[in-house]
């Protein structure tokens, strides 16, 4: 069972990372990101794509990235062109039209032939006892924990930090008093679609080469990101690792595997009864 629960640190270490950047996304520029995952799994399969037509693959990850960060950006550029004055719930509907959108694009390009892809780090791997832990895994939750801590101390002690929060919370304020607030608003989207990209391309060789299945992982980082109520990183990275543990654990018995993809729905749905917990124990008194 532990060694089940170690494999699932590859799992949890990408949903730690997606839910950051969901959290980064809700704080930073007022949006719950539906599409992020769908915008990685876009860059991702760019990649894989420039990679089977004979590009070194290191370099074509990077440009899976890049193309990631550039789609990230174009989202980011039509919602502060558009919604920049909307509200979160208005800015947060469009994000799933962005991901409806793309997950149909993506099916469209990618799924018209089976895609092979590699590890990030083929055979990388910790050996402690019986215990085998994947390198990839322990960098994605790494990844996740650097960029968490590097958001907080970001927003707390640098002038641009600030700025950002400002434009958050108050963009037209923000804006009057000279601060590029769209601009800002399209770096963050572009620096999170780049980090969720590079995510995919490492769970996607043992989650599945689907595109659907990849985009679709925006599910347990949300469950993830719930955890911390959208606004804890540091609860994203500790959700996003118990998911991935869990549903590792869960690939151990027959009548659990296949209930593990409903896992992420229940955490939403366990964060949101205790969230609402005052209320129910006022009207039951």
């Amino acid at each position: 069972m532990f060694n089940a629960a170690v494999a699932g640190l590859i799992q949890g270490g990408v949903y730690a990372l997606l839910a950051v950047c969901v959290v980064v996304m809700f704080r930073m520029v007022r949006v719950l990101n539906f599409a992020q995952a769908t915008i990685g799994a876009f860059g991702a399969y760019t990649g894989i794509v420039l990679a089977e037509s004979g590009w070194p693959y290191l370099l074509a990850l990077v440009a899976g990235a890049l193309a990631a960060a550039l789609l990230a950006g174009l989202c980011g550029a039509i919602m502060s062109a558009w919604f920049a004055d909307a509200s979160t719930e208005i800015r947060s509907t469009v994000a799933i039209g962005m991901m409806i959108s793309i997950l149909a694009i993506g099916f469209r390009l990618f799924s018209s032939h089976t895609h092979t892809i590699p590890e990030l780090l083929p055979g990388s791997t910790l050996a402690f006892g019986d215990v085998i832990v994947a390198w990839s895994g322990v960098l994605m939750v790494l990844a996740a924990i650097v960029i968490a801590v590097g958001v907080a101390l970001f927003l707390k002690y640098t002038t641009l930090g600030v700025r950002l929060r400002a434009q958050s919370e108050r963009p037209q304020a923000a804006e009057l008093l000279g601060v590029p607030a769209r601009w800002l608003a399209v770096g963050v989207w572009a620096l999170t679609g780049a980090a969720s990209a590079i995510g995919i391309l490492v769970v996607a060789p043992s989650r599945g080469s689907s595109f659907v299945d990849l985009g679709l992982l925006i599910v347990p980082a949300l469950a993830a990101a719930c955890i911390g109520l959208f606004r804890s990183t540091a609860l994203a990275v500790v959700g996003g690792v118990m998911i991935g543990v869990i549903s590792g654990v869960a690939q151990q018995w027959n009548w659990s595997r296949e209930y593990q993809d409903a896992l992420p729905f229940f955490v939403i749905l366990i964060v949101l009864m205790w969230t609402q917990r005052g209320e129910a124990w006022d009207a039951a008194r």
